[in-house]
């Protein structure tokens, strides 16, 4: 939790949060019944019981305890607030009050609908897209958090009206093990589901050319209504959990072309387990988002944040690094393979 009010502060430190057209929104907590939505009334009853801190009965059958999923005091009223926050901000666009809104407390695409997963209660993201589509809205899912968006994939493999992208480490080296190109969606929804796999080691210079080889043409031939986001920032090069090795240049060079491409934006937050470079990269984003090209050197007023959370750097953006020339070779060559799967498999469905 702690990532995210330093998020706000540094958002806050370069004037990112009162400038002209932004407003900011408390949510409502989620009603059960809104949960039920996705989510099984077992499983929501479980949640419930959990919210004291105590571990109900049978507790991992519902992927709650020790490990990803620990249960901590507010854990149901932690789950309803951040899916109220995805659905507000899926209200705030189709109202007309903004065209992007940005809920970098959402983006948990792990939960299923009866089981907790991968640090992820309650999925405020597939909540968000229902919401969407009960507006009879076509919803395109673009994810570029390092693990791949599985619980909203099974939410909507068989929903051709919702068009899911996931560019995430191969599941065969990082959890949860799936995101393969060959899953594709069922039914009338076959190529509905895009993955993009990436090898280990693989870095902006690498990733923004088979980001860009597979997304913006899907965006254009599926037309969507609404672009709905999940902008986990653990695909930088120093997060603990993964391995990929982008860098904040990269990731917010890759959301901005999303920005580019969605008529309207439902934007979410995700992984991210080095705070600082949660803070930048979501900070890096927001000013995407707005169009902004922020000073590279912190806010002096951010000064005292920095010293206490132990920033590295000074700066909103990475000093640049070389990939050993192996590694470069093997990312570059396994995004080749993958680009070049999804253009045989995927794209005939769209015309392309």
């Amino acid at each position: 939790m702690e990532r995210l009010g330093l998020t706000w502060r540094l958002m806050e430190a370069y004037g990112l949060t009162t400038r002209p057209g932004v407003t900011v929104h408390a949510p409502e907590p989620s009603a059960e019944s809104a949960l039920a939505a996705f989510h099984t009334p077992e499983y929501l009853a479980v949640l419930r019981a959990a919210n004291g801190g105590f571990e109900p009965k049978g507790a991992a059958r519902w992927g709650l305890g020790q490990g990803d999923n620990p249960v901590f005091p507010g854990l149901w009223e932690a789950a309803r607030l951040c899916a109220g926050g995805s659905v507000l901000a899926a209200e705030l666009v189709t109202s007309g009050a903004a065209t992007r809104a940005f809920h970098f407390a959402g983006g948990l695409h792990h939960a299923m609908p009866d089981r907790a997963s991968g640090f992820c209660y309650v999925n405020d993201v597939v909540l968000a897209i229902l919401h969407l589509r009960t507006l009879g809205l076509r919803v395109l899912y673009v994810d570029i958090d390092a693990h791949h968006g599985d619980g909203v994939q099974a939410a909507f493999y068989a929903d051709p009206a919702v068009l899911t992208v996931s560019t995430h480490e191969r599941g065969d080296y990082l959890f949860p093990g799936t995101g393969f190109v060959e899953e594709m969606g069922v039914g009338e929804a076959v190529g509905y589901s895009v993955n993009l796999p990436l090898e280990p080691f693989t870095d902006s210079a690498v990733y923004l050319p088979a980001f860009e080889a597979v997304v913006p043409p899907l965006v254009r031939a599926f037309a969507p209504d609404v672009v709905v986001a999940q902008l986990g920032i653990d695909s930088h090069r120093s997060d603990p959990l993964t391995h990929l090795e982008l860098d904040v240049q990269g990731f917010a060079r890759a959301v901005q072309r999303i920005v580019e491409l969605a008529p309207r934006l439902v934007a979410l937050g995700g992984g991210g387990y080095d705070l600082q470079n949660v803070a930048r990269g979501w900070t890096a984003a927001w000013a995407a988002m707005n169009e902004v090209e922020l000073p590279a050197a912190l806010p002096a007023s951010f000064a005292e944040e920095a010293r206490c959370h132990d920033f590295r750097v000074g700066t909103l953006w990475d000093e640049p690094t070389t990939q050993p020339a192996h590694r470069a070779l093997r990312a570059e060559e396994y995004a080749r393979r993958q680009v070049e799967s999804i253009r045989r498999l995927i794209f005939p469905t769209h015309g392309l």
